[in-house]
């Protein structure tokens, strides 16, 4: 009973949060952060985990200072939801900057199918916002379903907040979405992380084995749909949206090659703002048979 009427507290706070100037609720931000990096000992130690293993060369006092920037960038998206969800349409517009190449951009436009590939920054709630208030278009997306109802319901208006965008369950499997795309759906799908061994492969990540899902390569093959990354990088003024131009030669017929690629090219992508990668996320919690646990 008690923790329900925090959470729901905790909601009620997240609208009045809304209300605050930016720097201030940054300002908040970085305080939550501050306080989650001292006080979540179990994941400090995935973050420095995984930047250890991902990013070698650094010394531990600047994998030190990375992991703190994270937890500080993680803290300030999750606070910046008050506005996105709840803000005015004059905050959306000061704060929020859609850019992109030209052909990238009058993809998006169309109608036809569109893969985009939305690797987990911290800003992803913002570059859904982004592209679903912006873009006069269906989008659509997987969703895991919150533990708490209240919660659940919170999130799904948030994410539904703008446009009349579908929330696929992933549990619901790739039917319903591949069905989506086929009538012309954007979908932003979010495939780095680890979802278990069920349909992954094994393949590099900052040379590292990692599972990893084929499902960007295997949903654009058989929707005949082209790949457009899609990179949210928060800002001082608020996020910027990055539309990039479709992938060439991608789809192959090879899923496992195209995985490959995917992370190369999100390799480069992480290197731009390390500290905005959800490095909090137990990237390599399944390991290839015969190899030691890393957490």
């Amino acid at each position: 009973m008690l923790r329900s009427v925090l959470l729901r507290l905790s909601l009620l706070a997240m609208r009045l949060l809304a209300l605050l100037p930016l720097p201030v609720l940054r300002g908040l931000g970085w305080l939550l952060g501050q306080a989650l990096y001292r006080g979540l000992a179990s994941r400090r130690h995935v973050v420095l985990t995984n930047l250890r293993l991902c990013q070698p060369d650094g010394s531990a006092r600047l994998r030190g200072l990375r992991a703190r920037a994270h937890f500080v960038r993680f803290a300030q998206a999750w606070l910046d939801r008050a506005w996105l969800w709840h803000g005015s349409e004059r905050q959306l517009q000061r704060r929020l900057r859609l850019t992109g190449s030209s052909p990238a951009l009058q993809a998006l436009h169309g109608s036809g199918p569109l893969v985009l590939f939305a690797p987990h920054f911290v800003g992803l709630d913002a570059g859904w916002t982004a592209l679903t208030r912006g873009i006069p278009r269906r989008f659509a997306t997987l969703y895991t379903r919150q533990g708490d109802p209240a919660v659940d319901a919170w999130v799904r208006a948030g994410r539904q907040r703008f446009g009349a965008p579908r929330l696929f369950l992933r549990v619901g499997g790739v039917r319903p979405v591949l069905a989506g795309l086929r009538e012309g759906d954007a979908l932003y799908l979010l495939p780095d992380m680890n979802f278990g061994l069920d349909e992954s492969v094994f393949v590099p990540f900052y040379g590292v084995p990692a599972a990893t899902v084929t499902s960007l390569s295997r949903l654009a093959r058989l929707a005949r749909a082209p790949v457009l990354p899609v990179v949210t990088r928060l800002t001082g003024q608020g996020y910027e949206v990055c539309v990039g131009p479709a992938w060439e030669d991608y789809p192959t017929a090879d899923p496992v090659h195209d995985t490959a690629v995917m992370n190369r090219r999100l390799e480069l992508l992480i290197d731009a703002m390390p500290e905005q990668y959800y490095w909090v996320h137990r990237r390599f919690k399944d390991r290839p048979p015969g190899q030691p646990p890393v957490y």
